[in-house]
């Protein structure tokens, strides 16, 4: 997708976000194209996910109104004294790679925000489904002058953060599946996904990936799992953009928090908010299943399994929880 392209269709689903029927004509005229432009631009906007009605002599009109990110409106979330980069971007592959392309030079909280991803993915390699402003796809780059040995439970606190931005938005009855999954009503409402880069011993880049269902499409066919979303928790569905503010500045905090003092203050909180605490569960590694009861975490983050051989601590990688 050629930038020209991008920054066009960006500008065409701002006027289309008012929920009203703009003719071909017009929108060509404003945009500077011809209207077989502008409708080959709307054929490729729906293929994201988006719901653009057609009518001959009308014109086209999104099935609902759209509220677009704008770093303007994040930062009103924020501190002044906030100064690491906000970046809004239109349609990426992939909001973890494309700081992942470019760790050289960003300061820690250097945050990206994409209204979709066509190469979203997520723990294991899979798919992370990312419709057109349906969701909160946001990453956030941040070095450890120690390197990947003080990275042990990253992911549990970074779900601490969430569970928190979630609660000053107003949403409650969240909880944490270890070791990157946030589920609300048994079901997934956000994950994330941990991508480092360094040498052993030295400095390491971390990208923390953050993806948030917000008001997803109800014919999405795509998610293997149980799903919710937060059009489903509250009403009305919050504003993303207080959302991605609120989320910047707790991941702020408790990147700054994990920095200094580890896992340690975050242990605590994770623990009350563990889905499968004390829960019978099946213990997924490789080719491998092993069944016993949830203990919850140890201090370095790792799952504590116990079975009739006693309580074992399993740490991250290719590991996967599921209820029995």
């Amino acid at each position: 997708m050629s930038k020209y392209s991008e920054l066009v269709r960006g500008n065409l689903l701002s006027i289309l976000a008012d929920n009203t029927f703009h003719s071909g004509e017009t929108l060509g005229a404003t945009l500077g194209i011809s209207r077989a432009a502008i409708s080959n631009h709307i054929k490729v906007l729906s293929t994201l996910g988006l719901d653009i009605f057609s009518v001959t002599g009308k014109g086209y009109c999104l099935a609902q109104p759209l509220k677009l990110l704008s770093t303007h409106k994040i930062r009103e979330q924020l501190a002044s004294t906030h100064t690491a980069e906000i970046e809004v971007l239109n349609v990426i592959g992939s909001t973890n790679q494309y700081l992942k392309d470019q760790t050289i030079g960003l300061n820690n909280a250097h945050t990206c925000l994409a209204e979709a991803q066509t190469a979203g993915k997520g723990r294991h390699g899979r798919k992370w489904v990312s419709p057109y402003a349906a969701s909160l796809y946001l990453s956030m780059h941040w070095s450890f002058a120690g390197g990947y040995s003080v990275l042990g439970g990253l992911s549990l606190a970074v779900g601490v953060a969430i569970v928190d931005a979630l609660n000053q938005c107003g949403v409650k009855g969240i909880q944490l599946k270890w070791p990157n999954d946030i589920y609300a009503q048994g079901k997934k409402l956000a994950g994330v996904l941990i991508e480092v880069e360094g040498q052993i011993g030295s400095e390491c880049q971390a990208i923390i990936g953050i993806g948030i269902n917000v008001a997803l499409p109800t014919n999405i066919e795509e998610i293997g799992q149980p799903w919710i979303d937060l059009s489903q928790l509250s009403e009305p569905v919050i504003d993303r953009n207080l959302l991605a503010g609120t989320l910047i500045r707790e991941l702020t905090k408790s990147l700054t928090l994990f920095e200094n003092c580890g896992l340690d203050p975050f242990i605590s909180k994770w623990r009350t908010l563990d889905i499968y605490a004390n829960q019978p569960v099946k213990l997924l590694i490789g080719e491998k299943a092993i069944s016993g009861i949830s203990r919850g975490i140890d201090g370095n983050g790792a799952f504590l399994l116990e079975t009739e051989l006693g309580v074992k601590a399993y740490h991250g990688g290719e590991i996967s929880v599921r209820p029995i």
